[in-house]
């Protein structure tokens, strides 16, 4: 089904570029603000008993509809006091292995995960170089192939690299309707393509990241509408197609056993990238 049959809207047309501005607009809502209208029952969760806790990433244990599970999210500021509290949203090593242990203990008592990905990028800071970000990320990205329970990943704004790939190793993986998931920013990526960082319009459009190219691409399940002009229109309404789509995912995973969960999960990812040519 078009996004247009699903939300009765003729759909405006929009190029890679603005989505990317919509996706990085101001009053976009972000991961608390779905929690806030999706959910109830939230409890969070704080630290990574190794280090410290880290405000970029939001984790806790909530009821969707009256079930179990467990939320992941990452967390941008509002205001400039919320913006240096959560670091703009892009998280540090000890926001990941919270990330990571919040995961395990949804494995170890079965609620299904539902992680919301919204960063610029993983924090790329001395500090958090020298606490092991690299490590942090490899090791989510291993650990959440083998979670026995359903995940799903849902891209609400900026999906940047590495640091949204963290949390994206879903057995679903969505993107709401203008949300951008991609390797590297369109500034920097101008900036190494095309030796100009002005130009990231045009490197916008080559790298393909809007959730239409995704979804043709096979690296994405499935779009999520948003209200006209975009989500950050209307809070309550942009809630309400999440909240839809992430009980029909979980309605999809629930008669899954544990090891199809896992199973399915690794052959979704396998395939990502192989190409065949017939002779």
């Amino acid at each position: 089904m078009s996004l247009q049959a699903e939300t009765g809207q003729t759909a405006e047309v929009k190029t890679p570029w603005q989505r990317v501005q919509n996706a990085r607009h101001p009053k976009r809502p972000h991961t608390l603000d779905y929690v806030e209208r999706i959910l109830t029952d939230f409890q969070e969760i704080r630290g990574d008993r190794l280090f410290g806790d880290d405000a970029a990433i939001v984790c806790g244990m909530a009821r969707l509809e009256g079930q179990p599970v467990m939320l992941v999210g990452e967390q941008k500021g509002r205001d400039t006091k919320q913006k240096l509290l959560r670091n703009f949203g892009m998280p540090k090593p000890e926001g990941y292995r919270k990330a990571l242990r919040a995961m395990q203990m949804a494995a170890k008592f079965g609620r299904p995960i539902v992680a919301l990905l919204d960063t610029p990028g993983a924090y790329p800071g001395i500090d958090a170089e020298e606490r092991g970000q690299a490590e942090a990320i490899a090791r989510n990205l291993r650990e959440m192939a083998r979670l026995p329970v359903p995940v799903i990943s849902v891209c609400i704004g900026e999906g940047g690299s590495g640091g949204a790939l963290a949390l994206g190793v879903g057995n679903q993986v969505l993107m709401l309707e203008n949300a951008v998931y991609s390797v590297i920013s369109p500034e920097s990526c101008a900036a190494i393509i095309y030796r100009d960082a002005a130009k990231a319009e045009q490197a916008a459009a080559a790298l393909r990241l809007t959730a239409e190219d995704l979804l043709k691409l096979g690296l994405i399940d499935g779009i999520i509408p948003e209200p006209p002009g975009g989500a950050h229109e209307d809070y309550d309404e942009a809630a309400r197609f999440l909240k839809e789509r992430l009980l029909q995912s979980l309605a999809e995973l629930a008669p899954l056993s544990s090891h199809e969960v896992v199973q399915k999960r690794y052959e979704k990812f396998r395939k990502m990238g192989n190409f065949f040519q017939g002779s």
